[in-house]
């Protein structure tokens, strides 16, 4: 009996620690969801590179915002930058050029990133690139990348960990499930979001 006990709550402990599938950073921000005040605060970003941004966005690639700020910042102050704010980098079709972006990851990381596609969870991107690094590193590497999760499956607490997204477009989101393609997903969530951010939230989600 107090084996099934414990079985019974070590399960629950297993549940309610499931990581999920986009990573976190304290102190990180996503300049597709940051206000401009937030973006003002950040190292070398002034009010007219806030604006720029603001209105650029959503960035769907952070090669795409580093391509508006290289205007602007040298190398060694976007690598600055890009320790408080970044566009989160999908595992599975990242081009070498965005991953690269991340802080402090040369080629050997890249290579080993892209070894391990294709990445079911963060757990699997915990585990193999665990094999490279210390705990303190993973944590911040993985506060840069994201799997996307399956729209049709995927738990409440998993849909908002997508930067930007509240309980509101959570139940627009469980709403019109089951999404049989990708097509419904945008025509459904474009009744509430403009085109644009269809496609930034699209980019979190799979039907795989």
């Amino acid at each position: 009996m107090r084996a099934t006990s414990l079985f019974v709550t070590l399960t629950a402990i297993a549940v309610t620690t499931l990581p999920a599938q986009v990573g976190k950073q304290p102190g990180m921000v996503d300049p597709n969801v940051a206000t401009e005040a937030e973006l003002v605060a950040l190292p070398n970003l002034n009010a007219d590179l806030a604006k720029a941004i603001v209105a650029g966005r959503p960035f769907l690639s952070m090669v795409d915002l580093n391509a508006l700020l290289a205007k602007s910042l040298k190398k060694d102050q976007l690598t600055t930058l890009y320790g408080k704010m970044f566009v989160h980098v999908n595992l599975n079709t990242a081009l070498k050029e965005e991953i690269l972006l991340i802080p402090g990851l040369g080629p050997k990381m890249l290579h080993e990133f892209e070894e391990y596609r294709p990445y079911k969870a963060l757990a699997q991107f915990r585990r193999e690139i665990g094999k490279y690094v210390n705990a303190t590193e993973l944590a911040r590497l993985e506060g840069y990348v994201f799997v996307p999760i399956n729209v049709n499956s995927a738990t409440d607490e998993d849909i908002l960990t997508i930067p930007g997204l509240g309980r509101r477009m959570l139940g627009e989101f469980k709403e019109y499930r089951p999404y049989p393609n990708i097509e419904k997903f945008r025509r459904e969530i474009g009744k509430y979001v403009n085109a644009k951010e269809v496609a930034r939230l699209e980019r979190y989600l799979t039907l795989n």
